[in-house]
């Protein structure tokens, strides 16, 4: 039976010396007093916020040495949900120069022939959609530039 030289090697079993997350200066029985005299800085959720005070964060059982800490913590939060526009709803309504909602008119599009000409022309322009639809159209298109008063 061959053995390998790899198992006769006794740097393996050497005993591996285990890496203190505190400083040195503090020892086991006392509480660092750099640490307990830091406060925690206040983040703002809102944007992009950089913050070195890492000790709070870094508990005494990881096995990160002091010099193999990071320097700095970037985090990020998002803004809100980007809504999606309803693209059918898009091509159903437009905004005019005064801010209000406009629709084209139902029943143009077949059986025209037994329709007069005066009743034709009135199905052919564009009428302003109804206060009570507004909440359904703006929930559709939700970057609509709408004027609410009107």
């Amino acid at each position: 039976m061959a053995t390998s030289s790899f198992f006769n090697c006794t740097s393996l079993l050497t005993p591996i010396k285990p890496i203190r997350a505190t400083p040195s200066y503090c020892n086991s029985t006392t509480v660092c007093i750099s640490q307990v005299a830091k406060k925690p800085t206040p983040m703002n959720l809102s944007s992009s916020h950089s913050f070195s005070g890492l000790s709070p964060l870094i508990s005494n059982k990881t096995s990160l040495s002091v010099s193999q800490k990071p320097k700095s913590l970037t985090i990020v939060a998002a803004k809100g949900y980007k809504m999606k526009t309803h693209k059918a709803s898009a091509k159903r309504f437009r905004v005019t120069g005064t801010g209000k909602i406009v629709r084209r008119r139902a029943g143009k599009q077949h059986l025209l022939r037994k329709k007069n000409a005066k009743r034709r022309t009135r199905l052919s322009k564009t009428v302003q959609v109804d206060r009570c639809d507004y909440n359904n159209v703006i929930g559709a298109l939700p970057y609509l530039k709408v004027n609410r008063s009107n």
